[in-house]
């Protein structure tokens, strides 16, 4: 009878298809929640220590002398990597992105990378940018707009050769 049987049960695709890379990659919008639940965190830990020490009065009244404002920016970074430095060593994550669902992985093997490649590569160069006198903020949010571009892929994840991905993709 062959394919001509009116009878026959009708054929269905079984397998699932591929997904493009497109079809992996993070929302912009889950992106940002998860970078707005990081800061939020870092906040509940570093502004008590700002105003414990006083440095948040010197910041008000702008004489913050410049050794204060490297410490407190590697007391931030130490800060950072006590909070997220396991998720993102085990599974590619900070507490926002596992909140909302994403992950940082290699962008040539999909891949969680090594935890000093993440810290040295991807968020450290950032974060010493963003410390540049008059610069540096203008840096930071011009780096954070490449995410409107069609890769969805931010300075940092370039300097990395990072992406972020939907963490259920992998």
């Amino acid at each position: 009878m062959g394919d001509d049987n009116i009878y026959a049960t009708p054929a269905a695709e079984l397998e699932r298809p591929e997904l493009s890379d497109q079809d992996n990659l993070a929302t912009r919008w889950a992106r940002l929640w998860g970078s707005l639940i990081d800061g939020i965190i870092a906040m509940v830990f570093i502004f008590p220590v700002m105003f414990i020490t006083g440095f948040w009065d010197k910041a008000m009244a702008g004489a913050v002398p410049i050794l204060d404002t490297v410490l407190f920016g590697v007391f931030g970074f130490v800060v950072f990597i006590a909070l997220h430095g396991y998720l993102l060593a085990k599974h590619g994550q900070t507490i926002g992105k596992r909140l909302v669902g994403t992950r940082i992985v290699s962008v040539s093997s999909d891949e969680i990378l090594p935890l000093w490649k993440i810290i040295f590569m991807r968020y450290l160069p950032i974060s010493i940018s963003a410390h540049i006198p008059a610069i540096g903020q203008f840096l930071t949010i011009i780096g954070n707009l490449f995410v409107f571009r069609k890769n969805k892929r931010c300075v940092h994840d370039l300097i990395a050769g990072t992406k972020v991905v939907k963490a259920n993709a992998h």
